[in-house]
């Protein structure tokens, strides 16, 4: 019993040694970057602007109330609090002392100026995509940015998220370095839509589902799901239909069938707004290429008698709070959207209609729109069981084939 028992502890220490082995294999300092002439101009600076802007880097590494990508923002994750940092040039608090080589590391590899292992809420999965080209023109663009001093605070994450060898373990089981390759049988515009959907516009980072460490799952790349913390639910992305619409959606906010809302306003507003009709074009012609977002599959309900008393008290007050901007047959009125057809009635997941009932619904101001309508919310007008009532109403009346909304489930949307 005793040697059986040794074997089985020298079998376990030999198992976590080797794996310690791995882990640390995984994570070695990557080979110098290949010494490069890096001499900004204004023509890479002017490209580097439009390259952060693709990448939204202003919406996470500026605090609110404070200057343009000082950083200090707080990123709320399952795991604790972490702080975006400087990008100004600022010598002690920013990147003043880095280098076009420290930069692409820190893009492709994901790793400080000093060698340390950057946090995976700076997308770098993602970004490990982006050229050296782009890269450079990139920080030419930030070191054009006056020097602003302000120290990054430090991260609050939660035992045992905040120890190095947890990030080191996360790092080998979901990151390997990379590059972005074209697809030769496809055209130019559809490997820079690719590109830009892969890389800097690190798409995935919402809209691909992620397993219980945050690590994205790559077999379900781009095929939605629940947003933690926040509550949102990014849908699918892919589908011809879906793709026609979106250089509209992109660019004012606004489409046929819908606004965007919650953190996709907030991507319309400070960045997708401001790209090339080409590029949004591409974007939408990789997209779409993609097979068509999750089809939903009509659940029957265990007490039907009780979905149906919701669904009968949710015709009445939509009668009473909605027809009158979105039309008894859910047509809309004018400037306010139809719900007949509007996907977000339909996704997997009620959140982003309970959220838009109960907080309302405001979509970005953008040059091609830049008064929108709002929603007002209804959340102190109606109870979490009247919200399930009106949600369950309209999914069963337009939501093809989505099922109703339990109180239980307005109750866990924040």
């Amino acid at each position: 019993m005793k040697r059986a028992l040794r074997r089985s502890l020298a079998l376990l220490l030999l198992g976590l040694v080797m794996f310690a082995a791995w882990v640390a294999w995984m994570n070695r300092s990557p080979a110098p970057a290949p010494a490069q002439a890096f001499s900004s101009t204004p023509a890479l600076i002017e490209r580097g602007a439009y390259l952060a802007r693709t990448g939204n880097c202003v919406a996470c590494h500026t605090a609110r109330g404070g200057l343009p990508y000082t950083g200090g923002r707080g990123i709320e994750t399952p795991f604790g609090t972490v702080f975006a940092g400087n990008l100004t040039p600022a010598p002690r608090t920013g990147l003043g002392s880095w280098s076009a080589e420290d930069f692409w590391q820190a893009l492709h590899h994901g790793r400080g100026r000093d060698g340390r292992l950057l946090n995976p809420a700076f997308p770098y999965t993602a970004f490990t995509k982006v050229t050296r080209d782009d890269s450079d023109a990139l920080f030419a663009f930030l070191q054009s940015l006056p020097a602003q001093e302000r120290a990054r605070p430090p991260h609050a994450l939660r035992f045992p998220y905040n120890q190095p060898w947890a990030l080191a373990v996360w790092r080998a089981l979901h990151f390997r370095p990379g590059e972005f390759l074209a697809e030769p049988a496809r055209d130019a515009a559809w490997n820079r839509g690719a590109y830009l959907v892969q890389g800097l516009g690190h798409c995935a980072s919402c809209h691909a589902p992620r397993n219980a460490l945050g690590g994205s799952l790559a077999d379900a790349a781009l095929g939605g799901g629940l947003m933690p913390v926040s509550g949102w639910y990014a849908p699918a992305l892919g589908g011809a239909r879906e793709a026609a619409e979106l250089p509209g959606l992109l660019r004012s906010g606004q489409s046929a069938r819908g606004a965007a809302l919650g953190p996709m306003a907030e991507v319309v507003l400070h960045s997708t707004q401001y790209l090339s009709e080409a590029d949004l074009r591409a974007m939408a012609a990789y997209l779409g290429s993609l097979p068509d977002p999750e089809a939903v599959e009509s659940q029957p309900d265990r007490q039907p008698a009780q979905q149906a008393g919701r669904a009968s008290l949710g015709a009445r007050l939509y009668t009473q709070h909605c027809a009158a901007c979105h039309g008894e047959q859910g047509d809309g009125q004018g400037l306010y959207p139809p719900l007949a057809d509007n996907r977000t009635l339909a996704l997997p997941s009620p959140a982003n209609l309970v959220k838009a009932i109960r907080h309302g619904g405001f979509g970005p101001s953008t040059a091609a729109n830049p008064r929108p309508f709002g929603m007002p919310p209804f959340g102190h007008v109606l109870s979490e069981a009247e919200i399930a009532a009106v949600a369950t109403h309209v999914r069963l009346r337009w939501g093809k084939g989505a099922g109703g909304v339990s109180e239980l489930q307005v109750l866990q949307t924040p």
